[in-house]
């Protein structure tokens, strides 16, 4: 089963993806800030991730770079699950290194189709 990485300040948009991302056949780790998770990636690199921009410590983006910028943290891809809808947050996400963004709320089949689009359900649902 591959596995994915929920970072998210919020407990209860952290239970939805989770629900979402078992149905669909992934394992799961969830942590609540980008601290926490850039310590989790440096033990152990998901093969995706779920990332909040605002969080308590570090936000989404600057997890972002500093996990594009580690010893393989090309290889997770990571979906941009955020309240940020205006056109310069999506760019600096994507130029930052996000595959894909999704803007909340959203629901299972927003989730799975931007997977399906970023190559994550294939050979996996």
């Amino acid at each position: 089963m591959p596995s994915c990485l929920i970072v998210d300040g919020s407990k209860v948009v952290r239970k939805l993806e989770r629900r979402i991302l078992e149905g669909l056949g992934f394992t799961i780790a969830e942590l609540e800030d980008g601290k926490q998770a850039v310590d989790y990636c440096t033990a152990q690199m998901p093969e995706l991730i779920l990332l909040d921009w605002h969080m308590p410590v570090m936000t989404g983006i600057e997890f972002l770079r500093i996990l594009r910028a580690m010893p393989g943290g090309n290889s997770p891809k990571v979906l941009f699950c955020t309240t940020e809808s205006e056109v310069n947050h999506i760019m600096e996400a994507i130029s930052s290194g996000a595959n894909e963004y999704v803007m909340k709320p959203f629901d299972a089949d927003i989730i799975k189709g931007k997977l399906e689009q970023i190559g994550m359900l294939i050979g996996f649902v």
